[in-house]
């Protein structure tokens, strides 16, 4: 198979790393985990490879980053907070994969309202790199503060089939415009020397609510930096489900939260104590409370389709690859030209944790 190591696949393979899937009547290879030099979420199929998206690397201290991990120019791109997908053709349909190599029902069936399919038309060996973010998706609870209903779609990278090799930004920019694809809001091109730029920027996301940024070279090194607030954000929301999160996440965040204050000069005053304590100790009597009324810990997610077999394509995707989750449909009906899809996702964790402390259970330190 072009542009992938056969002997690689095949041992990946029996090491189960690499699983088959099939949905729509496809049948595709897809690697759960990273192996050798493939990344997770690489896809297979017989006459192509969609490579997985590359893991970036994190700056904690951004002067003194930019300095040690760049040398020459390089762009700075808004991060945008939501889950990310690689759309591509294959045979004579488009598809969207989730970062894991999921063959997604969800952002499939919304392609259409937001990407000009015609791109793989002239150019069907290029994957769209792209962020789906706002309030109405089924992964994740947070969303940009611009994005206010339904979802979006954010192009950020374009990637060759079988090669993995990313487009140079100024033809990804060309594309973008020819086919009037949504992109990320691009800052600008810099040098390690324009850091107190890139900070002013990085002091607009904060104050606006988003997540930061990323650092990329052409066709180098990677990097992101995440704001205060949407560090405190994250505990926010998670917090319904510490117990299924390793305690590093919590730690990795309170860090981050104070080198970023720290390096850009923020006050620290009670409001940040009291913000802080709160994304904690709210998330719980939250979780609590709802345990309570309704003997279970869960959140409610809202998506609309416009096919009602990829929601019931989604429901089945979900409850096959949610761990420590269960998945519960609460309805599915027509509004207008949309299915409506409503569902739970009940973290059994904390569920089962409230049920025993709250019987007079035992817990032994």
């Amino acid at each position: 198979m072009e542009g992938i190591d056969v002997n690689a696949v095949k041992e990946a393979v029996k090491r189960r790393k690499a699983r088959s899937e099939s949905i729509f009547g496809l049948e595709y290879l897809r690697f759960s985990d990273d192996f050798k030099d493939i990344p997770r979420g690489t896809v297979l199929f017989q006459d192509a490879v969609i490579w997985g998206y590359p893991h970036i690397g994190r700056l904690f201290v951004l002067e003194k980053g930019l300095k040690e991990q760049f040398k020459g120019e390089f762009w700075v791109e808004e991060k945008v907070d939501g889950y990310n997908v690689r759309i591509a053709k294959v045979g004579d349909r488009v598809l969207a994969f989730s970062r894991g190599g999921y063959l997604c029902p969800f952002t499939t069936d919304r392609l259409p309202e937001f990407i000009n399919l015609d791109l793989f038309e002239k150019h069907p060996d290029l994957v769209l790199c792209c962020e789906v973010a706002g309030p109405e998706n089924p992964y994740i609870e947070e969303s940009p503060p611009y994005v206010k209903e339904d979802i979006q779609f954010f192009l950020f990278d374009i990637m060759e089939k079988n090669t993995g090799r990313f487009l140079p930004q100024e033809e990804k920019f060309s594309l973008a415009e020819e086919f009037s694809l949504p992109t990320v809001r691009v800052f600008g091109k810099f040098t390690a020397k324009d850091v107190h730029k890139i900070k002013e920027i990085l002091l607009d996301l904060d104050r606006e609510g988003c997540e930061g940024i990323v650092i990329k070279e052409d066709q180098g090194k990677r990097a992101k930096y995440i704001t205060s607030s949407a560090n405190l954000s994250d505990i926010k929301v998670t917090a319904k489900n510490m117990l299924q999160l390793p305690p590093e996440y919590y730690t990795n965040r309170i860090l981050r939260i104070v080198l970023f204050m720290e390096e850009e000069g923020i006050e620290k005053n009670a409001h940040l104590y009291e913000e802080l304590g709160k994304a904690f100790i709210d998330g719980l009597f939250q979780a609590l409370d709802q345990f309570k009324k309704e003997h279970k810990v869960s959140r409610t997610f809202r998506c609309k389709f416009r096919e009602k077999d990829n929601a019931i394509a989604l429901m089945d995707l979900l409850n096959r690859t949610s761990k420590h989750i269960q998945v519960i449909q609460r309805d599915l009906r027509k509004e207008g030209d949309y299915w409506i899809l409503e569902f739970d996702k009940v973290f059994l964790n904390m569920t089962g944790l409230f049920g025993h402390l709250l019987s007079g259970g035992l817990v032994f330190d």
